[in-house]
């Protein structure tokens, strides 16, 4: 499963939580820096010099700044750890969420149908259509144009070829259409929200995508490698790329910004698991 000027550290809009149109207690106020625990004060009386040895409040030493998992190298690997604890166990060893819907399953069980798979398709492009067509035309969000990790064009090629097997190429359904006005609401109003979904977007195709889109083939195509799991360029490059832009990016948030992002991934996955869900229908 992308804003007024180039992202940038004077961008406004990413600083400002008063923007954000969800708002979670999640974190408490920074700290304050504690000071060295013993200062040597100096007082000068009439006969002598006595030196009193302040100790820092217990209070300010126990101020310690929490560390969020990931934290020390970047933003973008909290946002890999909060992702990886929503999977199961089947879809990946740090997943701890418990497996009840069919695409949960483990691939190998599906049952996909080639109607199914087209709908998936379509749904999947008319979201990739929105993020790309916000990064191209909105400069808050210009730094994420041209990654070399759009889909779009990608998939219209893979639509052509399933018309010109003689298939009928469905509408969008209810999923791909309710993703895609949620993404333009939040591009235009929680932009730390909206970098949540572009993330999860982008970077779970390049994983688990690649791999439902194998075993699908597998199943219902004979194998065909469809334009949808291609890139031009080295991925792994193109995805690194993406990560030095989001962690920059990043840096210019508050802890609660940050937060405020992360508690936007349980939704990212309800969005996409209602399009992926496509594929068994």
């Amino acid at each position: 499963m992308a804003y007024l000027a180039p992202i940038s550290p004077s961008l406004s809009i990413f600083k400002n939580p008063q923007l954000t149109s969800f708002h979670f207690a999640f974190s408490s106020p920074k700290p304050l820096l504690a000071r060295p625990g013993n200062q040597n004060l100096k007082m000068s009386t009439n006969k002598t010099s006595v030196v009193i040895a302040a100790t820092t409040a217990p209070a300010a030493s126990e101020k310690q700044k929490k560390r969020y998992p990931g934290e020390s190298k970047g933003f973008v690997e909290e946002m890999r750890f909060v992702a990886m604890k929503l999977h199961t166990k089947e879809q990946a060893k740090e997943g701890e969420k418990e497996t009840k819907s069919p695409e949960e399953r483990p691939v190998a069980k599906w049952e996909p149908t080639v109607d199914g798979y087209l709908r998936f398709l379509v749904d999947s492009k008319f979201v990739y259509d929105t993020l790309e067509e916000l990064q191209a035309t909105s400069p808050t969000y210009a730094e994420f144009k041209n990654t070399g990790l759009e889909r779009s064009e990608k998939l219209a090629i893979d639509l052509e070829w399933f018309k010109e097997q003689g298939y009928e190429i469905p509408e969008p359904t209810a999923p791909g259409k309710t993703y895609s006005q949620y993404l333009k609401d939040l591009a235009e109003k929680d932009p730390q929200a909206f970098i949540c979904h572009f993330y999860n977007i982008y970077f779970a195709h390049s994983a688990g995508g690649r791999m439902i889109g194998r075993k699908v083939a597998e199943r219902i195509l004979e194998g065909r490698e469809l334009e949808f799991y291609k890139w031009d360029g080295e991925l792994s490059q193109l995805l690194q790329n993406v990560r030095e832009k989001l962690n920059k990016v990043a840096q210019e948030w508050t802890r609660e910004e940050k937060n405020h992002c992360l508690e936007e991934t349980d939704k990212s996955f309800k969005y996409s698991g209602e399009i992926l869900r496509l594929i068994l229908s």
